[in-house]
């Protein structure tokens, strides 16, 4: 897994599930606040689609 945190404190992952990659969006109270909505079969796709969905730092 891979993870990175925003300026606002929220933490985004990108994660393995399965044979797919997925992101999800965690506020800085712990409650998941977006995911992704469908799995991904390439790292980079996902990648993409969250920061489409307001991820700006660089998951490492």
């Amino acid at each position: 897994m891979e993870s990175c945190k925003d300026s606002n404190g929220d933490k985004w992952e990108i994660y393995k599930s399965g044979d797919d990659w997925r992101w999800r969006r965690t506020a800085s109270n712990g409650n998941i606040v977006g995911a992704a909505t469908q799995g991904y079969a390439h790292k980079k796709d996902c990648i993409t689609n969250a920061q489409r969905n307001g991820m700006k730092c660089n998951p490492v």
